[in-house]
């Protein structure tokens, strides 16, 4: 699935959690602790994620225990 993600650009929250299907304040929670990727402030009230990092986390998560992060995708 990951391969669906372009190499460069931005992804917002809703896209994010497209490719990685767990909750908002899960989400946040492990930016804060840096198990997922920092974001980047784009404007007062613009939030994204650099599209090469959030590509880099679902290629890691394809071989990690999906009770961790939710279900695996195929």
């Amino acid at each position: 699935m990951y391969s669906a993600i372009s190499p460069t650009g931005f992804l917002r929250l809703k896209q994010v959690l497209e490719l990685v299907p767990i909750s908002k304040s899960a989400w946040w929670d492990g930016c804060k602790t840096g198990r997922f990727p920092k974001p980047v402030k784009l404007g007062p009230r613009t939030t994204a994620w650099k599209a090469e990092d959030i590509a880099a986390l679902v290629k890691s998560l394809g071989g990690q225990d999906a009770g961790e992060y939710g279900p695996k995708s195929e």
